[in-house]
């Protein structure tokens, strides 16, 4: 039996670069772009590079265990992989890649409504690895039940309804080449399934999106009405949003601004992590995304409270340049970063990040 192919690149820095030698123009633009002018992208950056750590020596850091757990299921590290739309977009195996990789590197895998393979496969992919499912809000909510049983009778261990797409974030660069879909990348859970509504076009003063635009935080109630599973709620910037959630029976929230492709003004994700964290305390499970590339981020993140990190886009570049073999390079890479970030910092495992890690900011 032949080797795998090599990933094609050495380390975290190299990633980015090397995927933007393989993957398609069209693709690339796709995973690269942000909202309007992609001020709020940058801002997710910017954040991470204003924090600092602060080392600490003659700790005693001689055994690191990144271990803890997300919603009561033991996991490897506090880090997940982010659901993203139309992975096979990047490699043939898609999602199927992706899963498998997350799963031997026992971490939590979350997989889209959007994605070009179906629930199913992605489940029988990786029976027994720890998966949630993501949940756009269907123009018909027959339908949406119809995706949160399929979800369930897979094996699916929560959902992920993200809420910050009542309709697509206006995106410039996609506008100027705009993004064709391949037919081959249909989506993998069958005709008639849904990505969030384009902006509105035409009309003066009045504008009307499609059903799931006008869904309230009840639409939480109806989910719970229907499902045993435990609700994540995704795309949350504001304590009293946070407040809402958990008041609405969630089990954890997501402080996301969508990686910058929604809101063009909304502020970097990292900034508001403090105020949701304050205002849910220990009530529910808080997990971050948007903007995370090095274990630092992920540090920095967690020593603002945040039970858990996201990967998006360096997932997506890893499974374009590597396949399965990329994408189990870069969670390798990440917590072995992850584990020397902590020994530098003095902390011997997750439960001893706090805030007292973070130094002054450069600016």
């Amino acid at each position: 039996m032949a080797a795998p192919p090599a990933p094609g690149f050495v380390a975290l820095g190299d990633l980015e670069e090397a995927a933007s030698r393989v993957v398609p123009a069209e693709a690339w633009l796709y995973v690269q772009s942000g909202a309007v002018g992609e001020d709020s992208m940058r801002a997710n950056r910017d954040a991470f590079r204003r924090r600092t750590l602060r080392p600490r020596v003659l700790a005693d850091v001689s055994t690191i265990d990144l271990t803890t757990t997300l919603l009561d299921a033991r996991v490897s590290a506090p880090v997940f992989v982010c659901p993203m739309a139309r992975q096979g977009l990047f490699h043939p195996d898609g999602e199927l890649a992706t899963a498998r990789a997350v799963r031997r590197a026992g971490l939590l895998g979350t997989y889209s409504t959007l994605s070009t393979r179906s629930p199913e496969e992605i489940a029988s992919a990786a029976p027994d690895g720890l998966r949630w499912f993501q949940i756009y809000l269907q123009p018909e909510f027959s339908r949406t039940q119809e995706l949160v049983e399929r979800a369930e009778k897979a094996g699916y261990a929560a959902l992920v309804l993200t809420v910050d797409a009542p309709l697509l974030g206006v995106r410039d660069r996609l506008a100027a080449t705009p993004f064709i879909l391949d037919p081959e990348h249909a989506l993998g859970a069958g005709e008639g399934v849904r990505a969030p509504a384009r902006a509105p076009a035409g009309g003066r003063g009045r504008y009307t999106l499609r059903a799931e635009a006008a869904a309230t935080w009840t639409v939480l109630d109806d989910l719970q009405s229907i499902t045993r599973l435990p609700v994540v709620v995704k795309g949350i910037l504001t304590g009293e949003d946070a407040r809402r959630a958990v008041a609405h029976g969630a089990r954890g929230v997501c402080v996301s601004n969508h990686g910058g492709r929604q809101l063009d003004a909304a502020e970097a994700a990292l900034d508001r992590l403090p105020e949701v964290v304050r205002a849910v305390g220990s009530d529910v499970e808080v997990y971050f995304d948007s903007g995370v590339r090095r274990a630092s981020d992920a540090l920095v993140a967690l020593a603002m409270g945040a039970r858990a990190v996201g990967l998006g886009r360096p997932v997506l570049w890893a499974l374009a340049v590597g396949g399965e073999a990329g994408v189990d390079r870069l969670l390798s890479l990440f917590a072995s970063e992850l584990a020397a970030t902590m020994a530098l910092t003095g902390r011997r495992r997750i439960g001893e990040i706090d805030r007292t890690l973070l130094g002054e900011p450069r600016w």
